[in-house]
């Protein structure tokens, strides 16, 4: 088991507020690409209790045990089962989508490809709410034609101030921290961004780190392709979501300009080792930070950039393709029998009397 380093001093447990036994909440998925679906989902968890304890699947996602039942059965019937909300409109299945497709709808205005259609459509419909009445069932819903299921699939982002909210810490700067500027695109926030971020959060003893995310535009000057995989909105959901960061600008300037620098009371300004890619007119978008001597660049320690794990899906596409009809096939079995059970009259069901 792997601490965050928040757990009391020699491994001991901290009780809840009052003196009362610490409630403890296991919470696990597969967790693979994290994004801030699964932030918002640990978020809840926490909530629900004093102490979060989080399980890590293996490769294969455990919706079913090996004869058929459901994997929370036990802790459902002991009344231990609690769900968190889903976040609308990201799904690592989404993501995939976008980093194999060259295609830029995802960032504009534009209306979704029929290359990205197609892709939709082979991993289930756009998951919505279920009519009053329907029950799920292999054949899906009343408005799931082709028997998706609405788990695994794709769906449209909707950015709203609550969402934003769920995430910001709210809290400003204070006398007698520091105050430290990142710039970036921050896209398909992974370990390599959280480790520079750690490393710029030992800087100071009391720091607050601003983190300023590029317009979308902007990231396909610099990157160009696709990029970048997710829009603006998910990015600062993403960052937010981070514990180092205390606040981000939504849609900050490329170059890190005197107004700038004054505006935040800016103490440090921080990059990591990765190239710096000059402004449209070819000046260094750090100059002045340079000229004050508050720059400054950091190695995060990590190897882990947004290229190499798109290319990693790339050149696995076909197994990621071939485990996700598989997990979407074990997930339309479990809706079929909950399906049945519900079917059957009281007397009848297992354990009844």
């Amino acid at each position: 088991m792997i601490r965050n380093g928040r757990g009391a001093a020699g491994g001991a447990e901290q009780p809840g507020p009052g003196g009362r036994r610490a409630v403890r909440v296991w919470c696990d998925g597969c967790y693979d690409m994290v994004h801030y679906g699964h932030s918002n989902q640990l978020r809840q968890a926490r909530a629900m209790g004093d102490y979060l304890i989080v399980g890590v699947h293996t490769d294969d996602d455990i919706t079913l045990t090996v004869d058929g039942r459901d994997t929370y059965e036990e802790v459902k019937q002991a009344g231990r089962y609690r769900e968190c909300k889903r976040t609308q409109g990201v799904s690592t299945t989404d993501l995939v989508g976008r980093m194999l497709l060259v295609t830029k709808a995802h960032h504009s205005s534009q209306e979704m490809s029929s290359e990205y259609r197609e892709y939709a459509d082979s991993f289930g419909k756009p998951p919505h709410p279920i009519p009053a009445g329907d029950i799920l069932s292999s054949e899906g819903c009343s408005q799931c034609p082709g028997g998706r299921n609405p788990w695994t699939g794709v769906s449209q982002f909707l950015q709203t101030s609550q969402k934003i909210i769920q995430f910001a810490s709210g809290k400003e700067p204070q006398p007698g921290e520091t105050v430290i500027y990142v710039a970036g695109a921050f896209d398909l926030f992974h370990i390599g961004h959280v480790d520079f971020l750690e490393k710029v959060h030992r800087l100071a003893e009391r720091p607050y780190i601003i983190a300023g995310l590029h317009f979308d535009q902007e990231v396909n000057h610099y990157k160009g392709k696709n990029y970048p995989i997710m829009n603006l909105h998910e990015r600062t959901l993403s960052v937010l979501a981070c514990r180092y960061v205390s606040e981000v600008v939504i849609g900050a300037p490329y170059a890190v300009t005197a107004e700038l620098l004054s505006h935040f009371k800016v103490d440090l300004v921080c990059h990591g080792k990765t190239e710096i890619i000059p402004d449209r007119d070819g000046s260094d978008p750090y100059q002045e930070p340079k000229r004050r001597g508050i720059f400054r660049q950091i190695d995060s320690g990590s190897n882990l950039t947004t290229d190499l794990i798109v290319q990693r899906i790339i050149t696995n596409r076909l197994e990621y393709e071939a485990r996700n009809q598989k997990k979407e096939a074990k997930e339309l079995a479990f809706l079929e029998a909950a399906r049945q059970q519900a079917a059957q009259p009281l007397g009848e069901r297992d354990g009844d009397f």
